[in-house]
C-alpha cells in the first residue's frame, strides 16, 4: 500500500493475498496500524498529494490522479476535510525548499494526516446529524 498508494486496495484483494478472510484481515490490520485499511490508504494518498503539491508544479488535477483519486471533485473535498484547506491553498502556503535538510521519512511522518475519525463521520458531526 505504501509503495503503490495510487492503486485500489480493496480488503478483499488484501485478504486473498494474505490467505485470510476479509473480516480477519480488517481486524488484524486495524490492530496492527490503529486504523482500518481504507483510512490508512487515504492517509498515504493525502501524504503523497501534499508532497507533490509542495515539491512539483504539476497541475492539481494531475496530482489528484497520481495520488489515486479518480475524480478531482472527490480529491478536493477529501483534501479539504482532512488537511483543512484546499489543495491550491496548501500549495500557496507550503514552502518548497524548507524541508531540504530533513530526511524524507521524518518530513513524511510530520506531515501525515491523523485519521482517527473517518471523513464521513467528521462530515456528519459538522452537519449536526
Amino acid at each position: 500500500m505504501d509503495a503503490a498508494s495510487h492503486q485500489d486496495w480493496p480488503v478483499r484483494r488484501l485478504a486473498q493475498v494474505s490467505g485470510v478472510s476479509e473480516a480477519h484481515f480488517a481486524r488484524a490490520f486495524k490492530q496492527a496500524f490503529g486504523v482500518p485499511p481504507h483510512r490508512y490508504l487515504l492517509t498515504r494518498r493525502i501524504e503523497r498529494a501534499t508532497a507533490l503539491l509542495r515539491e512539483t508544479e504539476l497541475a492539481i488535477t494531475e496530482i489528484a490522479f497520481q495520488a489515486g483519486w479518480k475524480s478531482l471533485g472527490t480529491f478536493g473535498r477529501t483534501f479539504r476535510d482532512i488537511v483543512g484547506e484546499s489543495p491550491g491553498e496548501h500549495r500557496a502556503r507550503a514552502a518548497p525548499h524548507t524541508l531540504d535538510r530533513v530526511p524524507v521519512c521524518y518530513a513524511s511522518a510530520s506531515g501525515r494526516p491523523v485519521l482517527i475519525t473517518a471523513v464521513s463521520e467528521k462530515r456528519r458531526r459538522e452537519l449536526g446529524r
